[in-house]
């Protein structure tokens, strides 16, 4: 936990003195994201311990695809050595081949019989990759039915099949990410005056000028600010953003 603030206070730190946008990593994309944004809105009364269960896209936040969520980020902030660059680019490359040969080919449901595949009867074709999130179906079953797919070695299939397998869960956790950063990308101005807002209980005021929360999204995680209060907080912002561009 300390050594990952550390890491995110010397990259902010290097920006800053060149001159560049502070970095954040927010809590759909990295444990790092988690555990800042509970500091800021929630506050500590005893030492932080990350925990699984303090992130609501755990599913999302694996440890098989942090390179996948976090090196690209790594190699625009020039943290990434040139080795691992290009072997994660390639490693990068590879997948993406893999699966969008595995999206063209499909499969019927009778199809499927033929080659001991089960899946639901009901007549509907289904793309390799969906196959493959099925028990027991992995890449080498489907090579013997496709001869087009692609084969970079057993790390580039292992890959795969964990993604396809999380595939289906991954879809439906999506809208709550896209919700979520939608929030996330509403701006709080630094000079608001919460306490000139009407509508507010005074406990509500209080939070947030403690918390100074840089988007509605914090605000909306503080414990104890409403709905409500997230309503009026929205339309203020609006207003103010209304008279700025008057």
């Amino acid at each position: 936990e300390a050594a990952a603030q550390g890491l995110i206070a010397g990259i902010n730190a290097a920006l800053k003195v060149k001159n560049k946008n502070k970095f954040i990593l927010d809590r759909s994309t990295s444990y790092i994201g988690v555990m800042i944004d509970d500091l800021i809105t929630k506050g500590v009364s005893e030492p932080y311990r990350m925990f699984t269960s303090r992130a609501e896209y755990r599913l999302t936040l694996r440890a098989d695809n942090a390179d996948q969520r976090l090196t690209d980020v790594g190699i625009d902030l020039d943290l990434i050595k040139e080795e691992r660059k290009n072997s994660f680019l390639e490693k990068k490359k590879n997948i993406l081949s893999v699966k969008s040969v595995l999206d063209k080919n499909n499969l019927t449901p009778n199809e499927a019989k033929k080659y001991n595949i089960k899946i639901a009867m009901d007549g509907v074709k289904r793309s390799c990759m969906e196959v493959i999130g099925q028990r027991n179906v992995n890449m080498a079953k489907i090579r013997q039915i496709f001869s087009n797919i692609p084969d970079y070695g057993r790390l580039i299939d292992n890959q795969v099949e964990i993604d396809a397998h999380y595939m289906g869960y991954l879809q439906r956790q999506s809208k709550d990410i896209i919700s979520f950063q939608k929030d996330e990308a509403v701006s709080i101005p630094e000079n608001i005056k919460y306490q000139s807002l009407s509508g507010l209980s005074n406990e509500i005021k209080s939070k947030l000028i403690k918390v100074k929360p840089k988007t509605l999204g914090q605000a909306i995680r503080i414990d104890g600010v409403t709905p409500a209060a997230i309503i009026i907080l929205l339309s203020h912002i609006k207003k103010l953003r209304y008279k700025a561009s008057a």
